[in-house]
């Protein structure tokens, strides 16, 4: 069995504690588009989407080019 992905509870620990710019550094390098969905959710959840218009700005940048075809693959 899987052990659950920790990644957004971190971020989230780092948001709460007020470290955006942690928070940001972490978002810009997410291991998946699920894990940054979670921490959306999770930032819904907790009531924190809109406080911070940079962390939100770039969540849904990655998502973004998560979420983007890759134009090329590496060998």
């Amino acid at each position: 069995m899987a052990k659950p992905n920790e990644w957004a509870g971190k971020v989230m620990a780092l948001v709460k504690s007020g470290n955006t710019s942690a928070a940001i550094a972490q978002i810009k390098v997410a291991p998946s588009v699920k894990d940054l969905r979670a921490f959306q959710t999770a930032m819904a959840v907790g009531k924190l989407g809109g406080k911070w218009r940079d962390l939100d700005a770039a969540v849904s940048d990655n998502i973004a080019l998560l979420s983007a075809p890759r134009l090329h693959r590496s060998p």
